[in-house]
């Protein structure tokens, strides 16, 4: 994860503030008189088959309501979001949907937004240090409390565990491992020995799996805080994957569905991306007509394994 120095934030949370009051300036009847609304969603990344899904949801529900979308990519960059979002407001958009690359630093990039009365909504992880109108997420605590039971049961109750972490600083992330950890706390003869970040990312999860498990030579668990660092275990763990090493995922992706379906992956605890994005997409379409929403809006995850595989790929 890259970080901005402060001097580099409160330049970039400058330039937000000034192309803000411009726009600000001169967004009186602009909606009315083009007849449509129009938002930016800002995702923190499109190289991830999970983030590719929520647009798709959050477009079909734009073109639904009438509202003209753009899709913004930040490519896990959180300075590159800020530009994003300020190039946003400078366009005149009417709302943002925002998906953080980090959820501490995207305060700073919203807090312009919300000042100008520009309606934010927050999908699938949250904006720390800043009241956005509303939060469109799974419940990451208890999918992890999920994601525990169910490695625990595969292993006997007993072992060693390694922990694949997300993006440091997402909302994500730190709630899938706490429930994670909570649900552990259950199971006194599993330890987790191994806790790590991958990003999310798949190439990089078969780095450091491969790493951790020449140091822990001893695992028989390992769950990732996505499906795609999963499939990145599963990859360095070759045939061991399914049969001495039991792998969790989380997600739900088209990918992970298969990889249980193969034998490789034991479960994942399946999110509705789709589903994220078109309720994010439907919250803004009631801030923009005035209306009060929930300041939070879970969406329900589900625990994916072989018994119940095939209901998610008909």
């Amino acid at each position: 994860m890259k970080f901005t120095s402060p001097r580099t934030a409160a330049v970039l949370t400058m330039t937000v503030a000034l192309a803000l009051t411009a726009t600000a300036c001169n967004r009186g009847g602009d909606e009315s008189a083009e007849g449509s609304a129009s938002a930016t969603l800002a995702l923190s990344t499109l190289n991830n088959p999970f983030f590719v899904e929520l647009r798709d949801g959050a477009e079909e529900a734009a073109e639904a309501a009438g509202i003209e979308l753009e899709v913004v990519d930040a490519q896990n960059d959180s300075a590159t979001q800020t530009n994003q979002l300020a190039t946003a407001a400078t366009s005149g958009t009417d709302a943002v949907l925002i998906n953080p690359v980090d959820s501490d630093a995207a305060a700073a990039s919203v807090a312009p937004l919300i000042e100008a009365d520009i309606p934010v909504v927050a999908v699938d992880r949250a904006v720390n240090g800043a009241e956005v109108q509303s939060l469109v997420s799974s419940d990451n605590v208890a999918g992890g409390k999920q994601a525990a039971d169910e490695l625990a049961a595969a292993m006997g109750e007993e072992g060693q565990v390694i922990v694949l972490q997300g993006v440091a600083g997402t909302s994500a992330s730190r709630d899938r491992g706490a429930g994670f950890e909570e649900g552990m706390a259950a199971y006194p003869d599993i330890e987790v020995v191994a806790m790590q970040t991958a990003n999310f990312d798949r190439a990089e999860a078969l780095n450091v799996a491969t790493n951790l498990l020449q140091a822990n030579p001893d695992v028989t668990g390992i769950f990732a805080e996505n499906d795609e660092m999963a499939l990145g275990a599963i990859q360095a763990l070759g045939d061991s994957a399914g049969t001495e090493v039991s792998v969790v995922g989380f997600d739900g992706t088209e990918d992970g569905l298969a990889a249980i379906e193969a034998g490789t992956m034991t479960a994942t605890i399946a999110q509705q991306p789709a589903e994220l994005g078109k309720q994010a997409v439907e919250v803004l379409e009631q801030l923009l007509a005035g209306e009060t929403v929930e300041e939070t809006i879970p969406v329900p995850v589900t625990t994916v394994n072989a018994d119940n595989v095939g209901e998610f790929t008909e």
